[in-house]
């Protein structure tokens, strides 16, 4: 059967992180087909393929920072148009050489509207200049943007001369609440993709590996990997529209069906 061969294919070429949704938008988007999402589900459970399931894991951190921001953002993620509003975070990956555990740092700055990594940095330390390297990778990508920039309260987020390079490029500071993770909501789900869809499937023994499969993912993340709330089009497809007319197309975010359960249950 045609499908079924799209299907076997599909989750090989694509790491087994497509589920029955994403798997009937992508065929239908590279193969001009009209596969409903019902025959692709029952197709994928004959043959059990099924995406890669994301791991759980959350981590606090404290510091005692310089200088802190309010949170301008208030978790109001939607923007209008490509540079209104950044996040940013780090984030860490491990890989083992023998029984010793070594890490790699990543600091990445998302732009809100497409959901496009405007900027990324790797590194082996976790310390300021990892992310001011990030921030002038991204104003030099983007040197007229006075985007809102919300981070949480991490030591370089809160340091003097951070915000004398935000206030440098007339950026507004914007800082999550102490352990209000959600604050920063797209930047945390971003980590778990991206750990999900690569990290979390391979044990990495050697930082060159790590290094070039991170490269690789965000690469494929930007420009390949279709979204079904930007009409199954990738990141960088959204923002390159975008920039080119006055009057961006607006993509909302859609209601968390959890959350609006749980609301009704309680407001009963």
């Amino acid at each position: 059967m045609q499908l079924a061969e799209l299907i076997r294919e599909y989750d090989e070429k694509f790491n087994h992180i497509l589920g029955y949704r994403r798997m009937t938008a992508w065929i239908n988007h590279f193969n001009g087909t009209f596969y409903s999402k019902n025959r692709v589900h029952r197709i994928m459970k004959a043959l059990n393929i099924h995406s890669v399931i994301r791991r759980k894991q959350k981590k606090y951190f404290y510091a005692s920072p310089e200088a802190t921001a309010e949170n301008v953002l208030k978790r109001n993620f939607h923007a209008t148009k490509p540079n209104e509003k950044w996040v940013t975070d780090v984030t860490e990956f491990k890989w083992y050489e023998g029984p010793i555990v070594h890490k790699v740092y990543l600091s990445a700055i998302l732009d809100l509207y497409d959901r496009s990594v405007v900027a990324y940095v790797l590194s082996r330390r976790n310390d300021s200049k990892l992310v001011f390297d990030t921030f002038d990778r991204a104003v030099a990508a983007n040197p007229d943007a006075k985007p809102l920039f919300h981070s949480d309260r991490g030591f370089q987020y809160t340091s003097k001369v951070f915000q004398m390079k935000l206030r440098e490029q007339q950026m507004e500071q914007s800082m999550s609440r102490v352990g209000r993770c959600i604050d920063n909501c797209p930047t945390e789900g971003f980590w778990g993709i991206l750990k999900a869809e690569m990290f979390n499937l391979y044990k990495f023994t050697d930082e060159a590996s790590l290094r070039a499969s991170i490269d690789k993912y965000l690469h494929f993340y930007n420009y390949e990997r279709l979204q079904e709330r930007f009409d199954n089009q990738a990141p960088m497809e959204v923002r390159a529209a975008a920039v080119e007319t006055d009057s961006p197309a607006h993509y909302p975010i859609p209601e968390n069906k959890r959350i609006l359960k749980y609301k009704a249950k309680f407001a009963a």
